[in-house]
């Protein structure tokens, strides 16, 4: 049977940045070469391609701003399969995007209690097209990542890391679809008719890393209950609560066999501010003087 890609990814993830021991890695970075460049990025997709099976590929976004950023699959079986199937087959392929974090001062994660998604929610099921510019829909992750400065210029580390099923962070594929899919411009507005509103969405959801659990570590985070094997061990659970129905949703946590943890059972883990409908008006201009009388 096929192993889940999922599962492959985060084992070349982990021996890549990460010792025997657990501890980090140093690596080389380049430069970014324009805003939308990213070296990280470019480094997990090496990493990548360069320790997956035969029958296995590795392929990035086409360009800046499209997501994900990578997918990992069976070319041979998705062939196979059909649509329907390959949306929840996780053996055949997946989505992978990446978020990376910085560390505060204070030597918490930075956006610890929500991170930006910009204009692409996450979700467990992600959209992409194939050859033929169909719609095709697949399981998808989110690497999330502590990235720190190195000992030396140039070279970095990673404090955290946490794969997840989208899931963890978003199950409504609607909403997803709603967000990401065909929007309506406001044009000719302005005095002179000439400007023009994209009505751009940006959406913030959880960051797994806000939870303490799981900064400082190497996670898997998965619904499948069955994927432990002698490399790899489930080491507990983080259940979600659905607000609408008061229900819960609960994810299996694994890590590296020889990363020895006591066993956790955490409901509602990531942190979450409190937030009101309204937004924020932009930031006001200071003269630093009265005017008038």
């Amino acid at each position: 049977m096929a192993v889940d890609l999922s599962v492959l990814a985060f084992k070349a993830l982990r021996r890549a940045f990460f010792s025997a021991e657990g501890q980090p890695i140093e690596f080389e970075l380049g430069d970014k070469r324009n805003t939308q460049d990213d070296p990280f990025d470019v480094k997990v997709f090496e990493t990548l391609l360069g320790s997956l099976p035969n029958d296995t590929r590795c392929v990035r976004a086409p360009g800046p701003l499209v997501s994900p950023d990578m997918a990992v699959l069976r070319p041979n079986l998705c062939r196979e399969l059909s649509k329907e199937a390959l949306r929840n087959d996780a053996t055949a392929a997946i989505g992978i995007e990446v978020k990376k974090l910085e560390r505060s001062a204070n030597g918490s994660i930075a956006r610890s209690s929500g991170l930006d998604y910009n204009s692409t929610p996450p979700c467990g099921t992600i959209r992409v097209y194939d050859s033929g510019g169909a719609a095709v829909d697949l399981r998808g992750f989110y690497l999330f990542v502590c990235l720190e400065r190195g000992s030396a210029a140039g070279f970095y580390k990673l404090t955290a890391l946490v794969l997840c099923d989208g899931d963890v962070l978003n199950a409504d594929f609607k909403y997803y679809i709603d967000i990401t899919g065909e929007r309506t411009k406001s044009i000719g507005v302005g005095t002179y008719g000439d400007g023009a509103n994209r009505n751009r969405p940006m959406v913030i959801f959880a960051n797994p890393l806000g939870s303490a659990r799981l900064d400082h570590a190497v996670t898997l985070i998965h619904p499948a209950d069955d994927l432990a094997d002698n490399e790899m061990a489930a080491v507990g659970t983080v259940a979600r609560t659905i607000p609408i129905n008061n229900s819960r949703a609960t994810f299996v946590c694994y890590r590296d066999a020889r990363d020895r943890v006591a066993t956790f059972d955490d409901l509602d883990p990531f942190p979450m501010p409190t937030r009101t409908e309204r937004t924020s008006g932009r930031g006001r201009f200071n003269l630093g003087l009265r005017v008038g009388g």
